[in-house]
Order: C-alpha cells, then structure tokens, then sequence
C-alpha cells in the first residue's frame, strides 16, 4: 500500500486526508494519505523516506513551504519562481517539489467567477501561501498588490522577489478592492486586530483558512456588507493537481466533493 503525507505545523485543521482518501477510494488505488505535525528539525528525515520508497509523496503546509526547499534535488518552474513548496514527488529517483497552490488559487478565483483585473489587491501575511498568491496575481493583471505583515522583515524579502508590491506597515490600513488574509489569524478562532470599518460594500474579504469555514475576518467583511470568500475551492484545486501528479489521474470536483468536506 502507497502511503501519502501532508506535513505542517499546525496541522489539525487539514482536511487534506479527507479529500485525498476520498479520491483514493473513488479510484481504486491502494493507497493511504495522512497528517503528520513535525518540528522544523525532522524536516530532512521524512523527505528522505520518499527517496527511499517508504513514503510516495508529501503536501507541505506552513511553515515548511520554504524550509523544504534545501533538501530537494529539483524544483518545478513555478516552485522556483516562488521559493515555495507544497508538493513533493520522486521522480528519476529525484526529489521534486512542486507549487500546486498557483493554480489552486487561480482555478478558485476562476471557478467563483470573479475578475480580478486592474483590481487593487491588500494582502495581509507574507509566510507559506503569499508568493504563489502574489504570482497568480500578477498574471490577472491586477493593478497594485499591497503587502503588511507582522514581522517586516517577511515582507521586505517578498518585495526582493517580486518587486512590483508595496509595503505597509503592520496595524496601518490603505484603500482596496480585494483584501486576502493569508495568515493564520482565524484557524484558532483569533480576531485580526485592524480597523475595517471604514471598507464597507462592493470590496471583497478572501481568507485563505478554509477550516473553520467563516473566520472573524469573514465574519467582519460580511457585517460591513462586502462580499466574502473563504479557501476551500483553493484547498480542493490545490489538491486535485497534487492528485494529478502522484497518481495521473483528475477526479471530478463537484457537489459531492464539497459534501465530503461539509461533512467534517
């Protein structure tokens, strides 16, 4: 039996095992996905269980998107692009890390039917998810991307990577069409400590946590009358092309996917 991993940490609230052995299920392969917490300094011991076979491929949730880098032998173009990873294959004997969440979000962005271009883009965070958000961006023609992290530091080295953003200051706010939260603010059930009350009507509050469903960050937008969006169709299109390159095959994404994981 084939054994697939999602590693991060925090990682109780992933509900990557649920979809994935769902999809295993409805395929027929004999194969088991799981969670697993691990500190940063396990890290190069459970990659190297792909390399030598006892494991056949990893997701990579925060804070390891970036750390697991060193212990690959070869990134995909868009992994590269980004210095982030969220899946890792073996492949020619290989350690290979992909970047699904590029696609994850703009297939997510697409599937909602919203048009981002020449939009004004606030993201607060700049961790895990945030280069493959701000390059998805990018190739919708947004027309300005807008950075504030806690720790500015993050955000500057983003800035040397992509240096089309502007900075802010944490705690500082700005005018936007779409704000996206991709920090983990709200998997805990935290209240993003920041003055919304001026943004009301027509912007949009996206929230990267798709677990729990409506974050205080949510629950904030929608009380001020803007429309809102949480991370679960990002999840599932991150997962579906993880899917796709371990085991080629693209299952279909439907009502009942969105069932198996309402059900949690």
């Amino acid at each position: 039996m084939k054994k697939y991993f999602v590693i991060g940490n925090p990682i109780d609230h992933s509900l990557s095992p649920k979809l994935h052995n769902y999809w295993l299920k409805e395929n027929n392969i004999d194969a088991i996905y799981d969670k697993k917490k691990i500190e940063e300094n396990h890290l190069q011991t459970i990659i190297s269980e792909i390399k030598e076979k006892k494991i056949n491929g990893i997701n990579v949730t925060v804070p390891f998107k970036k750390s697991v880098i060193p212990y690959l032998d070869k990134l995909s173009q868009e992994a590269e692009q980004t210095q982030s990873v969220n899946t890792i294959i073996l492949s020619n004997d290989n350690l290979v890390g992909h970047n699904t969440d590029i696609a994850g979000f703009t297939k997510a962005i697409k599937s909602l039917k919203l048009d981002f271009k020449g939009k004004k883009v606030f993201i607060l965070g700049a961790g895990g998810v945030v280069p493959s958000i701000i390059l998805a961006l990018n190739r919708m023609n947004v027309s300005k991307i807008i950075v504030s992290n806690r720790t500015k530091k993050k955000a500057e080295d983003l800035k040397s990577q992509f240096n089309n953003l502007d900075l802010l200051d944490w705690g500082d706010m700005v005018d936007f069409d779409i704000i996206i939260n991709a920090t983990s603010l709200g998997l805990n059930k935290e209240t993003i400590n920041l003055d919304f009350s001026k943004y009301r009507n027509n912007k949009l509050f996206y929230d990267v946590i798709y677990n729990p469903e409506e974050t205080n960050f949510l629950k904030e937008g929608k009380k001020l009358g803007n429309k809102t969006e949480n991370g679960k169709l990002m999840f599932i299109y991150q997962a579906h092309e993880a899917f796709k390159l371990w085991h080629g095959i693209e299952p279909p994404i439907n009502s009942q996917t969105l069932k198996i994981l309402n059900n949690d």
